[in-house]
C-alpha cells in the first residue's frame, strides 16, 4: 500500500475584519509605482517621450486613413452619377468653363509654359554643294495617360513618364491642353532618360540634360531599365543620349586630352592632341548638337597646336584627325578646319621620306622627323594602305598634289609587289627595301583588315576611273572566298578565318566585321552579285558574335567551331574575352540596312545599343571597355573610353536609325576607316 502522496504548497485563506475576500490588485498598484519610482529620471523621460511619440503617429495614421476612406468614398458617388449620364465634376476640383467651340484656349501658367517659336533655321553647311545635314524630326506619339509603375520612378525623377507628374489626382482637361503636355513628355529607356523634343527645337546640350538625366546605379550590369518605344525616332534619341553622356564625362574629366578614363575619372594621352575631342567634331554635326560642337571647335580654334616635340603614328593621326577635320570642313564649310588640316598633313608628309617610299609609322611633328617603329624596320600593310583617302582629298582640297601623289606611290608599288597569295598581301611590309615580311600569313584582321576596305573605297572617291584599285580589290574577294571562307558546323555560320603557312586558323578578329559591308558597297556599285551573298551570310555570323555571349556583346576574337557535333558556333579564349565599344559590326549594319531595307539590322544594333549601355556605361563617366564578354555579373571594367566609341559606334548607330535615306548619302560620300565622311569626286571628262 503506497503512501499518500506530499503536497509541495500550503493552501492559505485569509480574511478581512469585514469578511471581506482578499484582493491583490491594491498591492500590485504599488509595486508597479514602486518599481517606476526606482527608474532614473533620464529612463522616465525617455519612456515618456516614446509614448507620446506612439500617440501622435496613431492620431496622424487614423486622420490619414479617415480621409482616403472620404475621398473613396466621394469618388465611387461621382462615378456612379457618370455612368447614370450627369457629368459631375470630380470631387476636390473647381468647376471651369469652356472656352467657346472654334477658340483656342488661352495660356495656362505653369512650369512647362513655353512659348511658340517658328522654325529656326536648319543647320546649312557653308560648303560647296555641300547638303544640310537636318536633324529630322521625332515622330509624335500618344502616351497612355497614367503614371508609370513605381519601379519605373527613380530618386527625384517622378516625371520619368508625365512630364508634369501629379500624385493621387486625376484632372480633367480639354484636348488643346492634353496635346500641350505630351508634347513634353519624358520617358525612360535602359536607365537613361530621353526627352521628347519638338521638331523646330535644337536637342538638348550636356548642361541642359544634366537637369533630367537621372543617378545611374553603382553597378549598371546589376539593373535591367525599362524598354519603351522603339521606332527610329526615338532610337536615335537614344543614340544621342548616349552621346551626351559619353561627352558630358569627357568633358568634365579629360578635356583638351586623348582619351577619357572613365572608372577613375581622369584620362590618357597618346598623342596630346585632343584625339576623343577631334574625332567626336563630326559626329556631333551629324546629331545636330550644336552647343556641344561650338564648345569643341572653340578649343580647336584657341588650344589645337601641332607645333609641339610629339610623336605620332602616320596611320592614326590621319584617320581620326586629318580626316576628322576634312570630314567637318566638308560638312560645315568653316575654313578653320581647312586650314588646321593643310598644317597637319603637311606636318606628316616628312614619313614618306624613306628609301623604298613605303612611310615609317612615326613621324615627329614638331621636328619634321620621322622613324619606324625602335623594335622594327617594318611597318604594318594596313597602316601603309589606309591613309590614301586623306591625302587624295587633302590634294583634291588644296591642290596640291604633293600629298596625292605620295599616297598613290604607295599604292602602285604594293600593286605589284611579289608575295601574293591571290589577291591576299601579308602582314607586314619593310621601309628599307619596300617588300613584304613576315610572308605566309594572311589575315583580314589586325594589321591588314584595312588595306582590303581602301582598295574600293579609293575607287570609288575617285569616280570609278583606277582599274588597279579595282583589279586588287576583287582578285582579293576571289582569294578570301578561296582560301579564308568556312561555315563552323552547328549552325552552319559563315566566317572568315586566317591562313598561316597553308594551314588554317578557325579564327576571327572583330575587325572582320567591317567586310560585311564593304561587300555590300562594292555590290551597290556595281561589283558581282554573289559580294552581297557573302555579305548577308557574314553579317549573321558577326551578329551571332554579340549574341551568343552572355552580355550581349562581342568578344574582340572568336575561335569558330567546325566539327560536326552540337555545342556553340562560337567559343571565346580567356585572353580574347574583352570588348573595346568598336564600331565594325554596326558600321556593316548601317550599310545593310541602307542597300536592303531589313528592318533586322536595326533591330541588331538596337541590340547591341542596349547591351553597351547595361554592361558598359558608367555612371556619370561614360562609357568604358570591358574585360568579361561572358561574365555579365562582373563583365570587368578596364578604364578607357576608345576615341572611336563617340566618333564611329555611335555616329553609324545614328544612321542605322535615321529614315532619311539622304543623310550622307552612299552616293556622294565615302567613309573613311574611322567613320569620317570625304566626298566623292565626280568623274573626270572623257
Amino acid at each position: 500500500m503506497y503512501p499518500p502522496p506530499k503536497k509541495d504548497f500550503i493552501a492559505l485563506t485569509l480574511s478581512d475584519p469585514h469578511s471581506h475576500t482578499y484582493n491583490n490588485g491594491k498591492h500590485r498598484r504599488q509595486s508597479c509605482w514602486r518599481k517606476w519610482k526606482q527608474l532614473s529620471r533620464l529612463q522616465r523621460s525617455l519612456i515618456l517621450f516614446l509614448l507620446a511619440l506612439l500617440l501622435v503617429l496613431a492620431l496622424l495614421s487614423y486622420s490619414s486613413i479617415t480621409e482616403q476612406w472620404r475621398g473613396l468614398s466621394d469618388k465611387e458617388d461621382w462615378l456612379q452619377l457618370n455612368d447614370r449620364g450627369l457629368n459631375m465634376v470630380p470631387p476636390g476640383l473647381k468647376p471651369v468653363l469652356r472656352p467657346a467651340e472654334g477658340k483656342a484656349p488661352g495660356p495656362v501658367a505653369g512650369p512647362h509654359l513655353e512659348l511658340a517659336q517658328g522654325p529656326q533655321d536648319p543647320m546649312e553647311p557653308r560648303g560647296p554643294n555641300i547638303p544640310a545635314l537636318v536633324k529630322p524630326p521625332l515622330k509624335r506619339k500618344p502616351f497612355p495617360n497614367k503614371r508609370a509603375p513605381p519601379s519605373s520612378r527613380k530618386d527625384a525623377n517622378v516625371s520619368d513618364t508625365v512630364g508634369d507628374a501629379k500624385q493621387n489626382q486625376e484632372v480633367v482637361r480639354d484636348e488643346a491642353e492634353e496635346e500641350e503636355e505630351k508634347e513634353k513628355k519624358i520617358v525612360s529607356w535602359r536607365g537613361a532618360m530621353i526627352e521628347a523634343e519638338q521638331a523646330t527645337e535644337p536637342p538638348p546640350s550636356a548642361n541642359q540634360k544634366e537637369a533630367v538625366e537621372p543617378r545611374a546605379p553603382a553597378n549598371p550590369a546589376a539593373s535591367v531599365p525599362q524598354q519603351v518605344s522603339t521606332g527610329a525616332a526615338d532610337r536615335q534619341e537614344a543614340v544621342r543620349d548616349a552621346f551626351r553622356h559619353a561627352w558630358k564625362a569627357y568633358k568634365e574629366h579629360a578635356w583638351g586630352h586623348d582619351e577619357l578614363k572613365p572608372i577613375s575619372k581622369s584620362f590618357s594621352e597618346w598623342f596630346g592632341l585632343g584625339l576623343t575631342l577631334i574625332d567626336s567634331l563630326d559626329t556631333m554635326w551629324i546629331l545636330g548638337l550644336k552647343e556641344e560642337f561650338a564648345e569643341a571647335r572653340s578649343w580647336v580654334e584657341k588650344e589645337l597646336s601641332f607645333d609641339k616635340n610629339v610623336d605620332v603614328n602616320l596611320f592614326e593621326t590621319t584617320i581620326r584627325i586629318l580626316g576628322g577635320l576634312l570630314s567637318c570642313y566638308h560638312l560645315t564649310g568653316d575654313q578653320l578646319f581647312f586650314d588646321k588640316a593643310k598644317d597637319l598633313g603637311s606636318r606628316l608628309m616628312p614619313a614618306f621620306k624613306t628609301p623604298s617610299k613605303i612611310p615609317f609609322s612615326d613621324v615627329n611633328i614638331g621636328k619634321g622627323t620621322a622613324h619606324p617603329p625602335r623594335w622594327t624596320s617594318d611597318s604594318t600593310v594596313a597602316e601603309v594602305t589606309s591613309i590614301q583617302l586623306e591625302f587624295r582629298e587633302l590634294s583634291h582640297l588644296t591642290q596640291d598634289p604633293q600629298y596625292q601623289d605620295a599616297a598613290n606611290e604607295v599604292m602602285r608599288l604594293v600593286h605589284k609587289l611579289p608575295g601574293k597569295h591571290d589577291g591576299l598581301v601579308p602582314m607586314f611590309i619593310n621601309t628599307n627595301s619596300g617588300q613584304f615580311s613576315h610572308k605566309g600569313v594572311f589575315t583580314l584582321g589586325a594589321r591588314a583588315d584595312s588595306y582590303y576596305e581602301y582598295l574600293l573605297k579609293q575607287w570609288i572617291q575617285g569616280g570609278k576611273t583606277e582599274d588597279d584599285l579595282l583589279e586588287d580589290y576583287l582578285q582579293a574577294v576571289e582569294g578570301v572566298k578561296k582560301h579564308l571562307v568556312r561555315q563552323t558546323g552547328p549552325g552552319r555560320l559563315t566566317f572568315v578565318g586566317e591562313l598561316s603557312h597553308n594551314r588554317f586558323n578557325p579564327k576571327m578578329d572583330h575587325l572582320v566585321c567591317f567586310l560585311p559591308g564593304t561587300l555590300a558597297l562594292g555590290a551597290h556599285n556595281g561589283l558581282p552579285g554573289d559580294h552581297m551573298d557573302l555579305a548577308v551570310q557574314l553579317m549573321e555570323t558577326c551578329h551571332q558574335m554579340y549574341k551568343q555571349m552572355e552580355t550581349g556583346l562581342s568578344p574582340e576574337i572568336a575561335h569558330f567551331n567546325m566539327q560536326a557535333s552540337e555545342g556553340q558556333d562560337v567559343t571565346v579564349k580567356p585572353a580574347d574575352r574583352h570588348n573595346l565599344l568598336r564600331p565594325e559590326t554596326v558600321e556593316s549594319l548601317f550599310y545593310m540596312y541602307r542597300f536592303t531595307k531589313d528592318t533586322k539590322y536595326r533591330d541588331w544594333g538596337w541590340d547591341i545599343l542596349q547591351s553597351f549601355n547595361k554592361y558598359t556605361k558608367v555612371p556619370a563617366a561614360g562609357y568604358t571597355s570591358i574585360n568579361n564578354v561572358r561574365d555579365p555579373a562582373n563583365p570587368g571594367p578596364r578604364d578607357k573610353m576608345e576615341s572611336f566609341l563617340p566618333g564611329e559606334t555611335l555616329k553609324y548607330l545614328f544612321l542605322l536609325f535615321s529614315d532619311d535615306m539622304e543623310m550622307l548619302s552612299l552616293d556622294k560620300y565615302v567613309f573613311n576607316t574611322e567613320a569620317h565622311p570625304l566626298p566623292i569626286w565626280p568623274p573626270p571628262p572623257k
